[in-house]
């Protein structure tokens, strides 16, 4: 396991603030200990969810042509058809993955393609499962095409999450399981499929990015 390259500054920043208050509190509080400990325990807790956060699994990927793989670690809240306004116009299967903070926060190409559409639109900080939230939250808009088929991916923003993370443009070739994004705190993605695509997961279900299978195409 290593860490992800977002979490760099906040781990650096965690591990100063931390320090700091360390040796303040126990250099000083000497007749106190006792409230040393009381504060410095729930701030290395703290340290330790950020360091967590940030964690990047080795991980044996699942590929296939014919496969759609989970672009996210989380759990399936979403399993329905759905007009999708933005891009096809059109009624489309959504199964969305809500990512909690305790997920790893990495998304991935479910397929192998080309980026054929890119959008990042600023927006609220609504909780992940909100119904508006993948309208009004701020989200990106990711297409992937290929000679079997088209995936709409929107990354969404939750209530803690303040920042998604791309590493994409129009016109990228897109390999299956490499990264296309992050999101930081909380967040959730949908994947829009053809209707009538076959479906392997189920609501309920905790799926892997890079290790679980979505659907057949």
């Amino acid at each position: 396991m290593t860490l992800h390259r977002e979490g760099y500054k906040y781990i650096t920043l965690a591990t100063i603030l931390w320090a700091i208050i360390l040796y303040v509190t126990f250099h000083y509080f000497t007749d106190f200990i006792w409230l040393a400990w009381l504060i410095n325990i729930p701030l290395f807790l703290i340290w330790f969810w950020v360091l967590w956060f940030f964690r990047l699994p080795s991980r044996n990927f699942v590929y296939g042509d014919n496969l759609v793989i989970a672009p996210a670690d989380g759990k399936v809240v979403v399993i329905e058809e759905t007009f999708e306004p933005e891009y096809f116009k059109d009624k489309r299967l959504q199964v969305s993955i809500f990512m909690s903070p305790l997920n790893v926060h990495v998304n991935r190409n479910p397929i192998n393609g080309v980026i054929k559409y890119f959008k990042y639109h600023p927006g609220k900080y609504l909780v992940a499962w909100h119904p508006k939230s993948s309208t009004e939250n701020e989200r990106t808009t990711v297409v992937i095409g290929n000679g079997k088929t088209e995936l709409l991916l929107r990354q969404i923003a939750g209530a803690m999450a303040r920042r998604i993370c791309y590493y994409i443009k129009e016109g990228d070739a897109a390999k299956q399981n490499n990264e296309f994004g992050f999101i930081r705190f909380g967040s959730r993605v949908d994947v829009y499929f053809p209707v009538g695509t076959k479906v392997d997961v189920k609501i309920g279900d905790v799926v892997q990015g890079g290790l679980t299978i979505l659907a057949h195409v």
